[in-house]
């Protein structure tokens, strides 16, 4: 230690050498040198524990698998989904514009129109006719009766409708009661309008039957065959016209 004498101040001030400051300075970094390979070591003994558990069993460790993240979707894309216009609902073709197998006529029953009545014929007998008998007069008589009997029925509906709004006129207390009848009252309507406006194609069909039209398409004048007439007598277009006619309505509209 020395010492320095100060001739304005008689304490004496000690102030270390150089040998102790060096010193002092050897000692923080010896125990940094002791502490550094501590890590180290953590780091070996986790690399040997490693290979002694794969060892132990057998086949190695596997990393977790991490699940991949979702794609991002954008502002645009959800407004998009949100707010795009409602899809048409799909058209349900008529059951006699959905083009069916052809029908194999029974060799069979090639001549059994000749023995028999047209009310007494059956759908697999006109089928069985020859093509030479197209809409002769036995045909035309099967297809006149079947008009008659399919529009009889539509009449008997709407008389039936008739006498059920009569008979539901009376009063209900309950609210709900009311509107399920006001709601089945609305929904036996809407079908005998339908069925209104296919009792004026009968009618129509009825009156061809007549003049001897009944049975050949209006624009072409071409046959509408047999197996689309019995699925439906009012049709007065082929086949292929009748999807000429729908793809124009696509295109260019009503």
């Amino acid at each position: 230690m020395a010492e320095f004498h100060n001739q304005g101040d008689p304490t004496v001030t000690k102030i270390p050498a150089k040998g102790a400051v060096a010193a002092a300075r050897e000692v923080p970094d010896k125990a940094a040198a002791t502490k550094a390979p501590a890590p180290a070591k953590a780091a070996g003994a986790a690399a040997k524990a490693a290979p002694t558990a794969a060892s132990a069993g057998g086949a190695p460790v596997a990393a977790a698998a991490v699940p991949a993240a979702a794609p991002a979707v954008s502002a645009a894309q959800r407004f998009v989904d949100r707010f795009a216009p409602a899809r048409a609902p799909a058209r349900t073709p008529d059951a006699g514009d959905v083009p069916r197998p052809a029908a194999k006529p029974d060799p069979k029953l090639a001549n059994a129109w000749k023995s028999k009545s047209a009310a007494e014929l059956s759908e697999a007998e006109v089928l069985a006719m020859p093509e030479a008998e197209y809409m002769n007069d036995k045909q035309r008589e099967f297809f006149r009766l079947r008009l008659l009997q399919q529009k009889n029925d539509l009449l008997s509906n709407a008389d039936q409708t008739t006498e059920n709004l009569r008979e539901d006129t009376t009063i209900v207390p309950d609210p709900a009661d009311r509107a399920t009848i006001d709601e089945e009252h609305a929904l036996e309507l809407r079908t005998r309008d339908r069925e209104r406006k296919l009792l004026k194609k009968i009618s129509q069909s009825l009156a061809r039957v007549e003049t001897g039209e009944y049975g050949y398409c209006d624009e072409t004048g071409e046959p509408i065959g047999l197996a689309r007439l019995l699925a439906r007598p009012t049709a007065t277009l082929s086949l292929e016209a009748q999807q000429r006619r729908e793809m124009k309505q696509k295109m260019f509209g009503d």
